[in-house]
């Protein structure tokens, strides 16, 4: 049996808040795809399109935490970041 001792605790990076929640997941799930070597983009459309959460790395929790956001609000903030972006 292993010693309690030699077991370490991981630390989680923490999700840096904008006062936006969609914003601030999203782009935690951008940088966990980005560090884990996917197309972030890529993959979170083939998740908005299907809704297969399998398109999100479960590094750093990312699959549970945009699970927890329906698809049509992750839609949502994509068009109001760019319509601000454009038009504001």
């Amino acid at each position: 049996m292993s010693d309690p001792s030699s077991f370490s605790t991981s630390k989680m990076p923490s999700i840096q808040s904008s006062g936006n929640k969609a914003q601030d997941i999203l782009m935690y799930v951008y940088r966990a795809l980005e560090t884990k070597g996917y197309d972030p983009i890529t993959q979170l459309v083939g998740y908005i399109i299907s809704g297969d959460p399998t398109y999100i790395t479960s590094y750093n929790n990312a699959r549970s935490l945009i699970c927890r956001m329906e698809r049509d609000e992750i839609l949502e903030e994509l068009v109001r970041f760019y319509v601000d972006g454009h038009l504001g």
